[in-house]
């Protein structure tokens, strides 16, 4: 290949770079304008190798971008990722030199779409159920046969006609009251909550109000949203009034089902749990009828053979008179021959307990006490002289010890004790030299000398001759 002249100056005037140096260059320079961002996207081609590092591809409908999250940031994460999770990411723009890969580099990541919503219903229902915010004895009994029930709903939606329409079917009697409401969006909790406050204070139109009914149709997860709400949940659990929850179809769970105090699946439901059905109460009143009448005539007939047995029983009050007059005598001589009795056993009991008295006489042990007392005083008496004694002994035979081995009687034998000036006993030439100043301790008083000369014993001036001639040999 032929280069021009031209080509030749271009190269030359430019910094050629390696590879790695190039990919180091642009990992800089992406880290550095993209030091932080957000994207969200869908979760495909992920690996979660032993490492415990995170490897993912996060696209959309037009585009994707290889990521990576690395374990001392993924534990974090509160929820496993898949594929085909669409989740929100924030992290920062970086390229792997080694590939020349452009990527991010994951530091946090949240779901987004119903796996937000879902993780939040769960957060949010355990954290009630350690509360006890779901325990049975926190749930009202259902009134048997609700006079006026309240309906917290949508004023125009499925659910209050299919409740209206099952009421009417079943017993008409049963008065219904709309408390109308959102059931769908920001306001619908807060719209919930004032309604079941409402309802509990019983005054105007909800003063006669049994129990509540709180719902509305099926719908997303999203849909059914305000009835997740934590708020809502406390207010239900707090309301006076017994409240069936009636959110969505059987399969919608929400936390107002949690905390109510019965669950039903449907609104059709709610209101056939409130509500008996009317041909059923109406049997139901034939057999109470039928058992009351005969129950009435089996009455009627045994006071009758009641009556007639009184009659035969019925005697002429002046024999009552009588008998009553000699039971009484009868219960006069019973209480005279108890009071009798009892006189006797209480004066037998204090007879014993007059010669108790007598043999555990406080004089008695008074005498045994002062002789013991007198007994002890001389043994005491006895056994300190007989320990003064010894301790005399001991004490003479100590100070005759002391005395022996006493340095003074030595001095006073004619020896001596001599002093360094630092007060160190002196016991060898070689501890002084002269000009040093010494002291003398004699029997009586003390002598300070200023060393003149020191010598070495007889012994070791021989011994020193000795090894001298021995060296010169």
């Amino acid at each position: 290949m032929m280069m021009t002249m031209t080509d030749q100056g271009y190269m030359n005037s430019e910094t050629i770079l390696s590879v790695s140096d190039l990919n180091r260059d642009v990992r800089y320079l992406l880290e550095d304008n993209f030091p932080c961002v957000l994207v969200e996207g869908e979760i495909s081609n992920i690996a979660l190798p032993a490492s415990g590092h995170w490897y993912l591809t996060l696209k959309d409908n037009s585009a994707q971008i290889r990521c990576a999250m690395f374990r001392n940031k993924n534990m974090r994460v509160r929820f496993r990722p898949t594929d085909g999770m669409q989740v929100l990411v924030k992290g920062k723009v970086s390229l792997y030199e080694g590939r020349g890969d452009f990527q991010l580099i994951l530091e946090q990541m949240e779901e987004r779409g119903d796996g937000a919503l879902l993780r939040a219903f769960e957060q949010l229902k355990e954290k009630l159920f350690r509360e006890g915010l779901f325990a049975d004895s926190l749930k009202k009994p259902l009134p048997d046969l609700p006079q006026h029930i309240g309906v917290i709903t949508s004023p125009t939606g499925a659910a209050i006609k299919d409740i209206i329409s099952t009421l009417k079917r079943r017993f008409p009697g049963i008065d219904v009251t709309v408390i109308p409401v959102s059931v769908q969006g920001k306001t619908a909790a807060a719209e919930m909550i004032n309604a079941i406050t409402l309802a509990n204070r019983k005054q105007g139109c909800f003063a006669d109000l049994d129990v509540l009914i709180i719902g509305r149709g099926g719908g997303s997860l999203e849909d059914l949203w305000s009835f997740n709400d934590e708020g809502l949940a406390r207010c239900i659990v707090e309301s006076q009034l017994p409240i069936v929850s009636a959110v969505g179809h059987e399969v919608d769970f929400t936390i107002a089902d949690f905390v109510a105090d019965v669950r039903a699946a449907t609104p059709t439901a709610a209101a056939e749990i409130l509500s008996p059905d009317q041909e059923e109460f109406k049997l139901m009143f034939d057999a109470y009828s039928r058992q009351l009448a005969a129950s009435i005539l089996g009455t009627i007939k045994q006071k009758r053979q009641t009556l007639l047995w009184l009659r035969k029983q019925l005697k002429h009050p002046g024999r009552k008179l009588q008998e009553q007059s000699q039971r009484l005598d009868e219960t006069e001589a019973r209480l005279r021959r108890a009071f009798k009795n009892n006189l006797n056993e209480m004066k037998q009991k204090l007879s014993r307990l007059h010669l108790s008295i007598r043999a555990h006489s406080p004089r008695r042990l008074v005498k045994e006490y002062g002789q013991q007392n007198s007994q002890l005083a001389n043994r005491l008496g006895k056994a300190m002289q007989q320990f003064l004694y010894y301790k005399k002994s001991k004490l003479a035979e100590h100070s005759h010890a002391l005395s022996t081995i006493s340095p003074l009687n030595t001095l006073s034998r004619g020896y001596s004790i001599t002093y360094t000036a630092d007060n160190q006993v002196l016991s060898s030439y070689q501890s002084v030299k002269a000009g040093d100043t010494i002291r003398t301790r004699l029997s009586s008083g003390e002598i300070t000398s200023i060393v003149d000369k020191t010598e070495a014993p007889q012994q070791e001036k021989i011994s020193a001759v000795t090894n001298n001639r021995k060296a010169v040999e």
